[in-house]
């Protein structure tokens, strides 16, 4: 039988044995071309390699699962089908209802030969249909994931508190053109200057008025007003001129969709 290759991104390794161990069984005609402790080299090692099929560890150090494939998923060939991804996790409840709901696989911690053997056969078969499986099917997919649970409706933010020296900056929503997550930082961008903050573009997110604020990129969020032409590069790749600034913002694959023209 023709051979599957495969990449097993999971930061300890016993589990990362156990779990090439059992896809040996359950799947003999399987390779493991690679196994990585991270989500930044499991990034590397599958543009490299270019396995059939990821087995990515939700949390790793550094940058977990999820982000790992969006950034893959971004940088990915557009000639080539991408790789079927299996989600590997410790129980959690909404993490399997997120996967079942986007019919996304995982596998759950310690695995289980049975399950695994389920696994397996779902993967054969989107395998079997991935020549005509749109990209576009795999990047919704991770779109919803990376949303995470539906949060609680959030007071709408109108001004950002910033540190600056021994003074706190009050700059308002209002005149933010994007924010940019830098490090341990968030870089706020307006008109006239920038400061940083240490809240998380995760946690500012729901505080922003989604018709007003588009995240563009997993690091960028922007002000829809604030965008004057959208530019495709030889790549293929969109980036944003904005109004009256020299910057220029890098659209992820996973969010070209939000650039139709009408």
């Amino acid at each position: 039988m023709p051979v599957t290759t495969a990449l097993i991104a999971e930061d300890e390794p016993l589990l990362a044995q156990a779990l090439q161990a059992e896809l040996k069984r359950a799947w003999p005609e399987l390779e493991v071309l690679a196994m990585v402790g991270d989500g930044a080299a499991a990034v590397e090692a599958a543009l490299q390699q270019r396995p059939e099929v990821l087995f990515f560890d939700i949390r790793m150090p550094g940058q977990g699962g999820l982000e790992a494939a969006a950034d893959l998923a971004d940088a990915w060939p557009a000639d080539a089908p991408f790789p079927a991804l299996v989600f590997v996790t410790a129980y959690d409840q909404y993490a399997v209802q997120a996967f079942e709901a986007q019919a996304v696989d995982y596998v759950l911690k310690p695995v289980q030969a049975s399950r695994l053997q389920k696994t397996v056969e779902k993967v054969r078969g989107v395998l079997a249909r991935r020549a005509s499986l749109p990209m576009d099917a795999t990047l919704e997919q991770l779109r919803h994931l990376l949303a995470g649970a539906p949060a609680a409706p959030a007071a709408q933010l109108k001004v950002i508190q910033a540190s600056v020296g021994s003074s706190i900056r009050m700059v308002p929503v209002e005149e933010v053109v994007f924010f940019e997550a830098a490090d341990k930082y968030v870089r706020v961008v307006t008109g006239e200057h920038e400061v940083l903050i240490r809240t998380p573009l995760k946690e500012l997110l729901p505080q922003l008025d989604a018709n007003l604020f588009w995240q563009v990129h997993r690091g960028t969020v922007v002000r829809a007003t604030a965008i004057e032409s959208v530019l495709r590069d030889e790549a293929g790749k969109l980036h944003l001129a904005l109004k009256g600034r020299k910057d220029k913002l890098a659209v992820s694959r996973l969010y070209a969709h939000l650039f139709k023209a009408m």
